[in-house]
């Protein structure tokens, strides 16, 4: 049966089609986390939401209610009929630094009580464990996912192999790998809740396009990634799938979640959304409720606006506009933002994801900088024909050879029609960032520098001018009145 299936794409960011036992998943999505002992949400209700698939603790399960889940599978326990994904203990071991259970025990537990999505007792290695920690954690964690292989030979459950390493990014790729050689349906990020709860999203980024880099197609799972604010940039970095309790957690102590980050209840005037929790309560009204009721309609709250930015992702992937978004969201926190530049360290795989043809080029700020589309027109242009004389210019109503436009530098003018230089909406260049302006100088002199052998006229407005100082032997510069 064919189990994973990519319907469109856009920066690094799939729509994709998982098959399980009990239906198929459209990602990206997110799992919402079920604890079977303490009903808040029932699993069935999550559909209302969104939810197309939901997450629960097998470990759980296992201590308190094995017999049961025996007898009615963990669809009954939940009452539901969505696909149903498993964790092993895992978190419980990160916590407590034990559990009273073998590997083979969980997983077989697992695929007896009917789990769609399978994971082994992974070791999850905390961020800032020292090598040779993080590095015999990891070769447990593999040996107890060889296992878990071939204990579900022939079942119809399908496996994920987490991938462990701690922050050390050699380990992370190298993980990923042995994972891929293992042959599991999803490949789960393991041990990064510390780094978002830290902020430190530019190492969390930096794990995932590890990852990514060894694992260039098959679906990636974030785990314990909920907030709404970085389900965009994980995306487009490769992520499919998420999990997270925060809806609830977050619920507990009246935490509010929103795209840009979260809002206390306590300072809230109005709600910055109209899902239908906010639509029918003001903050004052929630305030004054009981605690348990105001709990419920919060995470209600934070599940609405986490499945709608879902949707938001799905329909910018749609349109080839998720970098757009992600320039946008990523200004929520200056440590967000560090944490996408760490995509100019992986240009190669970004080009290889990347779509080729869009439909337009929408520049946001100097981040847009960083798109394939712009690298991809700079080495094209390098397979330009020119003339013996070449004129450049910056004014649009001159007749030219090449059009020098901020970001992309020399456009030739029978490239003003298409993409991406052609598509491309982009501000005046007397408002535009100078770096916007510093990357087209440097394109232009990197073309007269392939062509020494070209004489290049180049006339531009005053803006432009600090950039261009130091034109190659082969250029004349000129200013534009």
């Amino acid at each position: 049966m064919q189990r994973f299936e990519i319907l469109d794409k856009d920066a690094m960011g799939r729509i994709c089609r998982i098959e399980t036992p009990h239906g198929r998943i459209e990602t990206p999505t997110i799992l919402p986390v079920i604890n079977p002992n303490i009903p808040f949400i029932r699993a069935e209700e999550m559909k209302k939401f969104g939810a197309q698939a939901v997450i629960t603790n097998s470990y759980i399960i296992y201590r308190s209610m094995r017999e049961e889940a025996l007898e009615k599978g963990v669809h009954g326990i939940l009452e539901t009929d969505m696909p149903v994904m498993t964790d092993s203990g895992s978190y419980q071991l990160m916590v407590y630094g034990d559990v009273e259970i073998k590997n083979s025990e969980i997983v077989e537990f697992q695929r007896h009580i009917g789990s769609d999505i399978i994971v082994p007792l992974d070791i999850p290695t905390p961020p800032d464990a020292d090598y040779a920690t993080a590095e015999s954690d990891l070769r447990i964690t593999l040996e107890r996912e060889r296992e878990a292989k071939e204990l579900l030979k022939g079942a119809e459950n399908l496996l994920a192999v987490p991938v462990q390493g701690s922050t050390h990014p050699d380990l992370r790729r190298f993980a990923a790998g042995e994972a891929r050689k293992i042959g599991g349906d999803i490949y789960p990020i393991g041990a990064v809740v510390p780094l978002m709860d830290a902020y430190r999203f530019r190492d969390l980024a930096r794990v995932i396009l590890e990852v990514r880099s060894a694992l260039p197609v098959e679906p990636i799972h974030l785990f314990g990634c909920g907030h709404p604010m970085l389900f965009a940039m994980a995306v487009a970095l490769g992520c499919d799938l998420f999990d997270s309790a925060a809806y609830a957690l977050y619920a507990k102590d009246d935490r509010y979640l929103t795209v840009y980050g979260t809002k206390k209840l306590s300072e809230l005037n109005y709600f910055p959304c109209k899902c239908p929790v906010c639509s029918n309560h003001d903050p004052e009204e929630l305030r004054r409720m009981e605690k348990n009721e105001r709990e419920r309609l919060i995470a209600e709250h934070n599940l609405y606006v986490s499945f709608q930015e879902i949707e938001t992702i799905k329909q910018a992937i749609k349109e080839n506009s998720l970098f757009e978004l992600v320039e946008k969201r990523v200004r929520a926190h200056p440590n967000m933002l560090a944490g996408w530049r760490q995509v100019k360290h992986y240009w190669e795989l970004l080009e290889k994801a990347d779509p080729k043809m869009k439909r337009k080029f929408l520049y946001t700020g100097i981040d847009s900088l960083y798109r394939p589309a712009v690298r991809r027109h700079v080495k094209a242009i390098k397979n330009v024909e020119l003339p013996e004389e070449v004129l450049v210019s910056t004014d649009f109503g001159i007749y030219a050879n090449i059009y020098l436009r901020p970001v992309f530098g020399p456009v030739p003018a029978e490239m003003l029609e298409t993409y991406p230089a052609g598509h491309a909406e982009i501000p005046e260049e007397d408002v535009v960032e100078e770096e916007a302006l510093k990357a087209a100088s440097e394109a232009l002199m990197e073309l007269m520098n392939s062509h020494p052998e070209k004489r290049f006229k180049v006339y531009v407005s005053k803006v432009w001018m600090k950039h261009l100082q130091n034109l190659p032997p082969n250029g004349e510069l000129n200013v534009l009145s």
